[in-house]
């Protein structure tokens, strides 16, 4: 704030805060406590914690690692909190201020896409502020239950496609009100519930199947087809389904069945609660691939299960990879996935159909072209 003399910290002092409770980073002089910050960055914490109590200058500016843009240096300028005290600069806040802000970063001009109000992908982990966005938007209030807002909101197919695909972030890393009652710990699901669910019944019926095979090589062969099988389904289901938006119903119906299915990712991306697929609504949308892979196959029932356990695993791996594209650091060769669906959010949500893949992307011309490929 214009006039506040922010206190003065030592190196050693800065150091000290070095855990998931308490942790500073230094930029030059300027010192900033980042703990709520934390659980919403989206290499996760572990990475930032790496540097807790030193300075980031140029882990931010790692091209190797990842080239932090303007927005990153805006949300640490909200956590700033004290000057560290150097050799060469007495505790004056204003003069350190002044001198630590020209070591910050060079001038950048972000480009602000039209659609969805950001340029980048650390702009998906910017604050909203409730009062303020609501009364700009018209749209939804964070504050209050969301499924209620949009059933009886009033909103026209247009209007409610425009603002549920402009992202917002919920203060402090937490989930927004989804039901305000009973019902909100249905809509929240953790990440590893996925592979603890649904592992063991994957086993349990290439089990079953493998009963039905002679050769554990044709076993395997026709597993590995229903994995292949399930990187189209996941494309189209994508697209077609979750991205309904052109053929979607005018009306409070559409528009509300929209929002549960898919709007409340692109309206909260980085909520990592709503980031796999409830267990109920995976049920109910992998029943009629069960009963389509026996219809296909029909003359060998171990066979239809082979391919269905394939495709299920498939699916495994499609929401795991979901969830740490948006909340994990990844490995360099899969970073580039990772800018890529984050681009989804924030660019194009027409385009970047593919979470796990470009492959079908590429295949039918859908691919976000303004994404660097990497090696």
């Amino acid at each position: 704030m214009p006039g506040l003399i922010l206190p003065t910290l030592t190196q050693a002092e800065v150091e000290s805060h070095n855990t998931q409770k308490s942790c500073y980073v230094t930029i030059g002089t300027n010192v900033y406590d980042i703990s709520d910050f934390l659980d919403s960055h989206p290499g996760g914490p572990e990475l930032i914690l790496e540097y807790a109590g030193k300075d980031v200058t140029a882990i931010l500016k790692d091209e190797d690692s990842h080239t932090h843009s303007d927005s990153a240096y805006e949300i640490l300028e909200e956590s700033h909190v004290a000057f560290l005290v150097t050799e060469k600069l007495k505790p004056n806040g204003q003069v350190q201020k002044e001198i630590a802000d020209s070591q910050i970063n060079e001038e950048v001009s972000p480009v602000v896409h039209p659609r969805t109000g950001m340029s980048c992908e650390e702009d998906l982990n910017k604050d909203t502020d409730f009062s303020m966005d609501y009364k700009k938007h018209k749209f939804l209030d964070l504050s209050k239950p969301l499924l209620m807002q949009v059933w009886f909101g009033g909103f026209s197919k247009e209007f409610y496609l425009d603002q549920v695909h402009r992202p917002r972030h919920y203060k402090g890393g937490a989930s927004a009100p989804l039901f305000g009652n009973f019902l909100e710990p249905l809509s929240l699901t953790p990440w590893w519930m996925v592979p603890i669910i649904w592992l063991p019944a994957i086993a349990y019926g290439t089990f079953l199947a493998s009963e039905g095979f002679e050769s554990k090589i044709s076993l395997a062969l026709w597993w590995g087809f229903g994995l292949f099988l399930w990187t189209l389904i996941e494309y189209v289901l994508h697209r077609c389904l979750f991205h309904l938006d052109k053929y979607l119903p005018d009306n409070r119906v559409g528009i509300t069945l929209h929002f549960v299915l898919h709007g409340v990712h692109h309206y909260l991306p980085m909520d990592k609660y709503r980031l796999v697929m409830p267990p109920t609504l995976f049920v109910a949308l992998a029943t009629p691939f069960w009963k389509l892979a026996h219809t296909l196959f029909y003359w060998d029932w171990y066979l239809g299960t082979a391919v269905y356990c394939g495709g299920i695993f498939g699916y495994v791996c499609y929401d795991l990879t979901h969830y740490f594209l948006h909340h994990q650091n990844l490995p360099l060769w899969y970073k580039g996935l990772k800018k890529y669906h984050l681009a989804h959010h924030f660019l194009d949500y027409e385009l970047g159909f593919g979470v796990t893949s470009r492959f079908w992307d590429q295949i039918f011309g859908t691919e976000l072209p303004t994404v660097v490929k990497t090696a």
